[in-house]
């Protein structure tokens, strides 16, 4: 093989490099902006900008993944928690940068009561998307059944800091407000 040849190898693999690793920041660059359109949407508005966060914190760029993450979430949707662990394990086993692996196994096992597993993948999930409004509401609502109503309600504000319109975010800070911050006379 001829020193051209070599470099045009060279110089293909780097420019495959070079646009496969850009395709993660552009996805970045779509999810910052639909959380920015978020925080000031309508409420409509804000639930169509929520399924489309969702679709691509969901984007695991494999097919084998794709089905891990698919299976896992079919067995919650049947209850069988057990089953949906073990695909959200091999999903975090095979891919272990992908956050929403790490927070569908929090929830599965937050599902099956097992409360300490559950807090250390949401944990996981949260140093790998910080921007986890999902994440952060279930460690909230996990760290408000253990009593520690203080991080709880913080967690919550931080979810409506990202999500103004979350489902159950108000209504978790109204439960919280009085005794936190206390009674106004």
């Amino acid at each position: 093989m001829g020193i051209k040849a070599i470099n045009l190898k060279c110089t293909v693999a780097a420019f495959l490099l070079l646009v496969m690793n850009s395709l993660p920041l552009a996805a970045q660059d779509d999810v910052k902006s639909l959380l920015e359109q978020l925080k000031d949407a309508e409420p409509v508005k804000a639930k169509q900008l929520d399924r489309a966060v969702q679709a691509e914190w969901s984007k695991t760029g494999s097919a084998s993944m794709d089905l891990l993450l698919k299976r896992g979430r079919d067995a919650m949707d049947a209850g069988d928690y057990a089953a949906a662990i073990e695909h959200f394990s091999a999903l975090t086993d095979h891919a272990p940068d992908f956050a929403e692996g790490w927070h569908m196994r929090a929830t599965a096992f937050y599902q099956y009561d097992l409360y300490g597993p559950a807090l250390g993948d949401l944990r996981k999930a949260l140093v790998l998307n910080p921007d986890n409004y999902n994440a952060m509401f279930g460690f909230g609502v996990i760290l408000e059944e253990l009593g520690d109503t203080d991080r709880a309600y913080q967690a919550y504000l931080r979810v409506r800091a990202i999500h103004p319109h979350h489902s159950e975010v108000t209504t978790a800070i109204q439960r919280l407000e009085n005794g936190v911050l206390g009674q106004s006379l």
